[in-house]
């Protein structure tokens, strides 16, 4: 018997063998392959199709993400009204989204009524009708929440830095406007789904509670050929990044806050120093114990929080520090951003340091891999990046033995001051 007057021994994450769960893989008659983590935890499922239809692809701005949302609104047999009724009858959601490389349409229901709203994915998928009047709606709608955001501090800086970063022109700097939304027209949407959302361009993710019939079901609804099979080669595009790097943008001339970002350009995950900039990252300003956080939040109280990021981009990626301050301490807070720069730079990292951050990085793999959706959404990053199981076991590898020599030479690297863009809107 387990003695519950003593507590258990603690175990750091470091010392776990994490294993990512296998994947299952099959093929639909048409050639369409479907990826599966299975589970019986819960009467649930995830069905995700996926396609090279983000905003890369477009020619016209906001078509890929117009196109990507509008599909939902209005087939040739129902209206939107009556496809969310189909769907929310059975207490499903049905949710899409556009990124820069690709689209999605992910369905989340109870496992036995999966049969029952196949026909409505199906019919979602295949014959969108994109009708005048939904477009209309959606034309005024993201016109008025531009509006709104435009007068926001954090939605203007973020906006100014991609394009900073990456050229106003390139998909990853490119933004929306007034003038774009009202150039959209339901003939570019038929022609953008026609070329993109084809049965050879399609990949299925599949997880959760899955009755025995879900290949033969699957095939049914999707393993014909629909659409005209076309062939779409990632564009070329180039990175344009602004020559001069220090902005100072007024937004408000009554708000009392300022947006702060701070970014460079950097390698994208194919990078060999991408893994152990994760690590880097993560001191510096990735998690709430981080030095940006003790400094700039906790110590100096010029904000309520400030976090660096890493973009892992297909082409490319970035490195952007952020956070919202008084307008008054906006300065100030951006030179304690460099200052916790030159002493990683400078300075070794402590072990104690080193290893909590090792133990926070293991246990948020953890428990981003506790349940097939979760598994499935590890899965789905590798496959679509043309990556496999090795590249996640490398970065395990990488978290657990990096040293603070090798984090000081990345900071050397990578946290130069002077290669940054900086930018204060208020």
């Amino acid at each position: 018997m387990i003695n519950r007057s003593q507590a258990p021994a603690i175990k750091d994450a470091v010392n776990f063998d994490i294993q990512l769960k296998p994947l299952e893989k099959f093929q639909l008659d048409n050639g369409i392959p479907v990826y599966v983590v299975r589970s019986s935890e819960q009467e649930t499922l995830q069905l995700e199709l996926v396609f090279p239809a983000g905003t890369w692809y477009e020619s016209e701005n906001l078509v890929a993400s117009a196109t990507n949302f509008l599909m939902k609104n209005g087939t040739s047999k129902h209206s939107a009204l009556e496809i969310n009724e189909m769907t929310e009858y059975y207490g499903a959601y049905l949710n899409r989204n556009c990124f820069h490389e690709n689209a999605t349409y992910t369905l989340h229901c109870l496992s036995r009524h999966i049969t029952d709203l196949l026909p409505t994915l199906q019919e979602v998928i295949q014959d969108p009708a994109f009708p005048e009047q939904e477009l209309a709606i959606f034309t005024q709608n993201m016109k008025q929440k531009l509006a709104v955001n435009l007068q926001k501090s954090e939605f203007v800086a973020n906006r100014h830095i991609d394009k900073y970063l990456f050229g106003e022109f390139h998909p990853y700097g490119r933004v929306s406007s007034m003038m774009a939304y009202d150039a959209l027209q339901t003939e570019s949407l038929h022609g953008f789904y026609k070329q993109h959302y084809t049965y050879n361009n399609c990949k299925i993710f599949l997880a959760g509670n899955l009755p025995d019939n879900i290949i033969p079901l699957l095939n049914q609804y999707f393993g014909h050929k629909w659409g005209t099979e076309t062939h779409n080669l990632r564009p070329e595009m180039p990175i344009l990044p602004a020559d001069e790097k220090k902005y100072r943008i007024f937004n408000d001339e009554n708000g009392v806050q300022g947006s702060i970002r701070v970014a460079r350009p950097f390698p994208n995950r194919y990078h060999p120093d991408f893994p152990k900039m994760l690590v880097l990252n993560t001191i510096f300003g990735g998690y709430f114990g981080s030095r940006l956080m003790s400094n700039i939040r906790e110590e100096k109280g010029y904000t309520y929080g400030i976090h660096s990021q890493i973009y892992n981009f297909r082409q490319a990626g970035a490195i952007n520090i952020q956070s919202e301050a008084g307008r008054d301490v906006c300065e100030k807070a951006i030179a304690e951003i460099y200052l916790e720069m030159n002493r990683l730079r400078d300075e070794p990292i402590p072990e104690e340091e080193l290893s909590l951050v090792r133990n926070f990085m293991i246990g948020s793999i953890l428990g981003d891999l506790d349940g097939a959706f979760q598994v499935i959404q590890r899965w789905k990053n590798l496959i679509l990046n043309d990556l496999d199981e090795n590249y996640f076991y490398n970065n395990i590898r990488t978290i657990k033995t990096i040293s603070a020599e090798e984090l000081q030479q990345m900071a050397r690297l990578y946290l130069v001051p002077e290669d940054f863009y900086e930018l204060i809107v208020i």
